[in-house]
């Protein structure tokens, strides 16, 4: 029996080439007449000398609403366009390991279109909440303070959350080459064009590109192309999890996510709501990050980077990211001032799976050193102008003691990759202390 998709696919490629007019173009919104097609559906632009391909993301009375895929250069009234008889698809297979690719799945890195490799379409359905897997296993990362602290398990969802020039490109690169994950999926999110090279072969190394995909729409690329990348990346994830295989899936960032989706909901005639984001925006970030997670044989766990606007952590998308993640990890601008790397504020990030995910002896460990940490924070003006007298509180004394061993404990070269066992013991001796 011939499978249903095939037939429509013959189908569509059998169907009579119709012809429409682009009746005006308004910022990003293409306006197409005399044309069919369905939310999603691409549309080609007959451009002189090329076709620009663009993709139907609302309707205005008659008209398509499109926004393009690529740079509109030589766009005037009146063109033709004609629907594409094939949607947005991408190639997944083993073979994509060590490649950098688009926001549309083809490759850059100058090496071409690997072989053997399956088309997949884009869009997937998040896992039925009732056959996901729970979260039991602890995922190492290489990083002390997240394999302590704030321990992550396979499957999780956690955000980073950050101002800029705090480090968060160097943590990135750290748990790309220190994490036990089978596979690493990199989405760079409207990263300046200057950062990938250096990203790429001086960060994240042969090593790390090795066993990573790394997927890359720049700043100067359209919206679509943007938002598309995310959704790219995480199909790519979905494939590897599918395979059987634990992907850690790092996205850098999901707030140029939500900016790419705020033009493109803009464009289509939304109205802007909280800081200009329309309503689409806050439904498409919960719909890329639940597709995130344990499947049948393999998981994905996410590491979303979250980007602050002035370090302000209930900005919009930073609460909308905080309330569906199952978790958060702030990097902090006083650490990173201090020379405290990776700048993790342990005290105000959460693992909300960590207590599932330590033993008892672990959990009893992480509270003694939160607990030091919580009481230096306390008394750390006294402490600093000389103010404190010793032995006015004995508690107060052993977190002063303890801060160096602590500090230690949670800090780290970004070319060391740790052990989770070599971390709790370091932690369990700087409580100890």
């Amino acid at each position: 029996m011939i499978p249903a998709s095939l037939v429509e696919r013959a189908r569509r490629v059998a169907r009579p080439e119709v012809y429409g007019r682009v009746r005006r173009m308004v910022g990003l919104r293409v306006e197409i007449v005399g044309l069919q097609a369905a939310i999603g559906d691409l549309v080609g632009v007959e451009l002189p000398g090329s076709e620009l391909v663009a993709e139907v993301v609302a309707f205005d009375d008659d008209a398509l609403v499109c926004l393009p895929l690529g740079h509109p250069q030589g766009m005037r009234r009146q063109l033709r366009a004609r629907v594409l008889p094939e949607g947005l698809s991408i190639g997944v297979g083993d073979e994509l390991r060590g490649r950098v690719l688009d926001g549309l799945g083809h490759p850059i890195d100058g090496r071409g279109m690997p072989v053997g490799i399956e088309r997949v379409e884009l869009t997937m359905a998040p896992p039925h909440p009732l056959e996901r897997q729970p979260v039991v296993e602890a995922l190492p990362l290489g990083v002390k303070a997240l394999d302590t602290l704030l321990t992550c398990g396979r499957g999780q969802r956690l955000g980073i959350f950050a101002g800029s020039g705090v480090g968060k490109s160097t943590l990135l690169s750290m748990l790309t080459r220190g994490t036990t994950a089978e596979v690493a999926v990199l989405a760079l999110i409207g990263e300046r064009g200057r950062e990938v090279e250096e990203f790429v072969h001086a960060q994240l190394g042969q090593e790390g590109l090795a066993r990573s995909v790394v997927v890359v729409a720049t700043s100067d690329q359209p919206a679509l192309v943007r938002l598309t990348a995310a959704r790219t990346a995480t199909r790519i994830a979905e494939w590897f999890r599918d395979e059987g295989h634990d992907v850690l899936l790092l996205m850098d960032s999901l707030t140029r996510f939500a900016m790419a989706q705020r033009e493109v909901g803009l464009a289509a005639g939304e109205p802007p709501t909280t800081r200009g984001y329309p309503p689409s925006t806050f439904s498409a970030l919960a719909g890329l990050l639940e597709r995130a997670g344990q499947g049948a044989g393999g998981s994905i766990t996410g590491l979303y980077t979250v980007l602050v606007e002035g370090d302000d952590m209930d900005e919009p998308i930073a609460d909308a990211a905080r309330s569906i993640l199952d978790g958060h990890v702030v990097l902090s601008r006083s650490l990173a001032s201090r020379g405290h790397f990776p700048s993790i504020d342990v005290l105000a990030s959460v693992s909300r799976l960590a207590p599932v995910l330590q033993d008892s002896r672990q959990r009893e460990i992480a509270m003694s050193a939160r607990r030091l940490l919580a009481l230096y924070e306390e008394n750390r003006d006294l402490i600093e102008v000389g103010a404190y007298r010793s032995g006015a509180t004995p508690e107060v004394d052993r977190a002063i003691a303890a801060r160096p061993a602590l500090d230690a404990a949670l800090t780290q070269a970004s070319a060391l990759v740790t052990t989770p066992e070599a971390a709790w013991a370091e932690l369990a001796q700087a409580v100890t202390a």
